[in-house]
């Protein structure tokens, strides 16, 4: 990912239907994203791609490792697919297994962690399917648009992979 995807980015994160599955549902815009770039991308902190449909060529999503501590060998992961028409098809679920594998592989990390609000089943899904597994479950974690929301944490280690 690069500043050139920045409207992409900015599009498909401010999309209802990608908000309401976030933590953060702060609208995105073009500043706060080069400034995500500036502080978090270009420091090693993160390290995010873009998903790209194999057959089309064209964009849907991204995914990212972020908060990469290289001393304890970890990372949180997370995904959302933008184009509304590729929900539902795997890309989701494809490009997790794809950073797990550069995680791992690549990186020599130990472990990814995510976080997903309760609610967010198809996501869930997607994770277990990718090889994640349920850690916890962590009861009014977090405070979103004035009500309180469970989070699930979920992990997938090297050795399992």
């Amino acid at each position: 990912m690069t500043y050139d995807d920045t409207d992409l980015i900015v599009n498909w994160r401010n999309q209802p239907f990608v908000r309401n599955n976030m933590i953060n549902r702060a609208l995105f815009t073009a500043e706060g994203h080069h400034e995500w770039i500036r502080t978090m991308i270009d420091s090693g902190k993160v390290i995010q791609f873009i998903i790209i449909e194999k057959k089309s060529g064209h964009p849907v999503g991204s995914t990212y490792l972020r908060d990469i501590d290289y001393d304890n060998e970890k990372a949180e992961f997370g995904v959302f697919i933008g184009e509304q028409e590729a929900m539902g098809r795997g890309y989701g679920t494809e490009a997790a297994t794809l950073v797990l594998g550069y995680a791992f592989n690549e990186l020599k990390l130990h472990k990814i962690f995510l976080r997903l609000i309760s609610s967010n089943v198809a996501a869930e899904k997607s994770y277990l399917k990718a090889g994640f597994e349920r850690e916890a479950y962590l009861k009014d974690e977090v405070k979103i648009d004035g009500e309180f929301a469970d989070i699930i944490l979920m992990a997938r280690c090297e050795k399992n992979f």
